[in-house]
């Protein structure tokens, strides 16, 4: 881990502030401006960009792609800009919670993956591009964007410590632990062989 040089108001207020922006829920708010109904009662309810492509519509699927990673490496961002790296990874931590636990949602958000991603690439961006490829491979082997998600989180803790990021290993390991925590039924329908596959609407 980093080097406590933050103190511990830092420490909350960065963490408001990632959860903040974690907390937006760019799917809902463009599936709502585009027209394209309520993403709650559209396939599995998610709040993603991958349960938004089950509407038919890519380009509102690619925009919620680009913004829930955006939101990720924004917290990430603004606060090294102003604060030293363990407030980064609090912040970047919170990130993540706020996605997938908004309380402008009742706390039932989405699955992380794409903030997962952008988290990674404004952290430490060869991390954030291995994480993109072993997604790109394991959803194209096996069309399904939920084992992209747990490939990608398996190896990204692994990846960090093997390219010399080893004082993002703690946050490494709980942000993995959160994505297989929010696919936790993914994993039971992979494993019963019911997982819906990439572009199948709901």
């Amino acid at each position: 881990m980093p080097p406590l040089d933050s103190s511990i108001s830092q420490l909350i207020l960065w963490a408001f502030v990632g959860y903040g922006l974690g907390s937006i829920p760019f799917g809902m708010v463009l599936a709502r401006l585009m027209g394209l109904g309520n993403l709650r009662e559209i396939g599995s309810g998610n709040i993603g960009a991958t349960n938004v492509l089950r509407t038919g519509n890519k380009t509102a699927a690619a925009l919620t792609l680009l913004l829930d990673g955006g939101k990720g490496a924004a917290a990430v961002l603004i606060t090294r800009a102003f604060a030293p790296e363990d407030s980064v990874q609090v912040a970047a931590l919170a990130a993540m919670l706020g996605h997938c636990y908004p309380v402008w949602l009742g706390f039932r958000g989405g699955k992380g993956v794409a903030t997962f991603i952008g988290i990674w690439l404004a952290l430490a961006w060869p991390v954030g591009l291995a994480c993109c490829a072993l997604w790109l491979l394991a959803a194209a082997v096996t069309r399904m964007s939920s084992m992209g998600a747990l490939v990608s989180a398996a190896g990204s803790t692994l990846c960090a410590v093997f390219l010399g990021y080893g004082t993002t290993l703690i946050f490494g390991v709980l942000v993995t632990l959160l994505v297989f925590w929010r696919h936790r039924e993914n994993i039971r329908r992979i494993r019963a062989g019911t997982e819906s596959r990439i572009g199948q609407k709901g």
